[in-house]
């Protein structure tokens, strides 16, 4: 009995040695934004200290490592980049054709006013996250379904929560889930892709529901009804 417990206590201090260190790096950086120590951009870059103090923590970090996260972050960088001039010059050619007002008169002559508006741009938005990433949902439909929402009276920092609600819902929805190939990075190679697309679905249901409940009940979050 005493080894077991033994055995168990060693285990819970193997588990709070790997749960420690990275949950104080996270509240590190969500609390220094909370807290108005530092900004997002720079929260970013305490996490990046703080992730290469880990690293070294657990006897990770080399200069190799270093060096390969470096040339990792410049390509994600310049993909966002890339992305923010491609949808900045779609945008502009959009507007200027008058995309933007045919979008906006069909939007606003929909049934139900601001409802018809709010479920069918939810529905755009989580339809797109099935095949496209939220960088470009943000730079490419974000500007154009803003403008319209203001017009209709709809609190704007409401309709950014509903946003960012359904673009979580993009991490996992297949067949481009980025949730979904990191868990097939780590899981044992008997799990199959569709395994993980099958065992999704629930955590979709679930944001699906309480973005319904965001859209049903604002007030119950401190935003004015219809």
């Amino acid at each position: 009995l005493e080894g077991e417990l033994g055995s168990k206590k060693q285990q819970i201090l193997r588990a709070l040695k790997a749960i420690i260190p990275p949950l104080v790096l996270i509240i590190m950086v969500l609390g220094s934004i909370l807290v108005g120590i530092a900004t997002p951009t720079e929260s970013s870059a305490v996490g990046g200290i703080g992730a290469i103090a880990l690293a070294a923590m657990y006897k990770q970090a080399s200069i190799r490592m270093l060096w390969d996260s470096t040339m990792e972050t410049i390509k994600i960088t310049a993909m966002v980049f890339a992305i923010l001039i491609g949808s900045t010059a779609f945008s502009m050619v959009f507007t200027y054709t008058g995309g933007d007002w045919i979008v906006e008169d069909f939007m606003m002559s929909l049934p139900g006013d601001k409802w018809g508006f709010l479920i069918l741009s939810m529905l755009i938005i989580m339809i797109l996250g099935f095949f496209i990433d939220f960088v470009e949902i943000s730079y490419i439909v974000v500007p154009i379904l803003a403008p319209i929402a203001a017009n209709l009276e709809i609190d704007l920092i409401w309709y950014a929560i509903l946003v960012a609600m359904n673009l979580q819902t993009s991490f996992l929805t297949p067949p481009f889930g980025f949730s979904l190939f990191y868990l097939k990075g780590v899981a044992p190679p008997e799990i199959k892709t569709t395994d993980i697309y099958y065992g999704v679905i629930p955590f979709i249901i679930l944001q699906a529901m309480v973005l319904s409940i965001l859209v049903i009940f604002p007030q119950w979050f401190g935003f004015a009804s219809f």
